[in-house]
Order: C-alpha cells, then sequence, then structure tokens
C-alpha cells in the first residue's frame, strides 16, 4: 500500500503565494469600494439635505398662499425691507404664515402669525426673518439660520407683454416702480466642490399684477 506522500516546499510556497494574491486582490477591491462609497456618501447626505431644505420651503411657499391667510394667490408675496440687528437693511421677499411654522420658534411653540423675510447673508446661508404680530412693532427681528450652504438666490420672471422669461440676481420693478413677484426662485448650494440649484416655484398665477 502506498503512503501519500507530504506536499513539498516548493508547492507550499506556491499556494501561499497564490493565497497572497487572492488577499491583495480582496483587500484591494475592499478599499477602493470604501473609497467610492466615502466619496459618494457626501454628495447623497449634500443632496438629502438640499432637497429637505427645498422641500421645507415649498411647503412654507404653499402654506402661505392658503386662502386661510386672508389673501388673494398673487397678494400673498411681496417685497419688504427687514432691520435684522446683525445684518442690517434687507430687502427680501415677504409673506404671512398665519400658524407659524416648526423653523420659527417663539416660547417653545410655533410663532403664530409670523411675518416672513427671505434673505440671504453672507455668513450664516439662506435666512428666515421673521417676527410675530402679536409681538410690539419695535420689536427686533428674529432670525432663523435655514442651511449655510446657499450662497445666492435669484428670480425668475415672465413678461407677459414678450413672452420672455429673465433670471435676475436681484428683485425687478415694473414701469411704475412697483415690485414684481417672481414666478419663480432659484437657490444655488455650494459645499466645497459640491454644487447644486434648486427651483421653487411660487403660487402665483403667471402675469398676476405687481404688487407694492
Amino acid at each position: 500500500m502506498k503512503t501519500r506522500r507530504g506536499a513539498t516546499l516548493i508547492e507550499l510556497l506556491a499556494a501561499i503565494s497564490m493565497m497572497a494574491m487572492l488577499m491583495t486582490a480582496l483587500l484591494s477591491f475592499v478599499f477602493s469600494m470604501t473609497e467610492i462609497w466615502g466619496q459618494g456618501g457626501e454628495k447623497r447626505l449634500f443632496d438629502q439635505h438640499i432637497n429637505a431644505v427645498t422641500r421645507h420651503l415649498e411647503s412654507m411657499m404653499r402654506r402661505a398662499a392658503l386662502p386661510t391667510a386672508g389673501l388673494a394667490s398673487e397678494e400673498a408675496f411681496t417685497f419688504s425691507e427687514v432691520s435684522p440687528s446683525r445684518a442690517g437693511k434687507i430687502n427680501g421677499l415677504t409673506f404671512m404664515l398665519p400658524g407659524g411654522d416648526r423653523l420659527m420658534q417663539w416660547d417653545g411653540s410655533p410663532a403664530p402669525i409670523a411675518e416672513v423675510t427671505l434673505g440671504i447673508d453672507s455668513q450664516q446661508g439662506l435666512m428666515l426673518y421673521w417676527r410675530s404680530q402679536l409681538e410690539e412693532e419695535e420689536d427686533e427681528w428674529r432670525e432663523t439660520a435655514v442651511t449655510p450652504f446657499v450662497d445666492a438666490l435669484r428670480f425668475v420672471y415672465f413678461d407677459v407683454e414678450t413672452k420672455r422669461w429673465s433670471t435676475e440676481s436681484s428683485p425687478q420693478r415694473n414701469r411704475e416702480g412697483l415690485w414684481r413677484v417672481p414666478e419663480r426662485l432659484i437657490l444655488q448650494f455650494e459645499h466645497g466642490d459640491l454644487k447644486a440649484e434648486r427651483t421653487i416655484t411660487l403660487p402665483l398665477a403667471i402675469g398676476g399684477q405687481p404688487i407694492l
């Protein structure tokens, strides 16, 4: 009866070398997938954040335009100058939220009958400047930072005479000097190398009358 001989040194070294190559290939794959996942993870979080911000602002705009606000849809928005304590004077899109919003807390609850102005702060990003109409008129405007990643807010207008759209970096007036409410807002987000834009359509009828 023949006995089975053990592996030779050469065979053992060959097996070890093959195992080492397999482990190297496996580790390279794992590390490359981890790198890709890490790089993609930051972008996914960025996209999730800006989508959440956009959806919340859209919700606020829809609520501001509801008939319960006591305003017709084309009168739900205006431009007004506010004077927050830190930012000086800001001319921004202004609207009313009778039921308030969770981003604007007043004594632990959403501020009722809140007058809100949307603005950009060079250091804090997209801001809500607000106060409740139940407060005294001389009370200072309160400030809520929505996101630090918005560095620009643009206004999209439709001209009923020329049938053309235009995108402006600042609010526009008509020939009579009255503020025009834009049909859309464009938010420009930036974080490092990541950039994105989101468009919010205001709940207004195109061609609505300009406002004071």
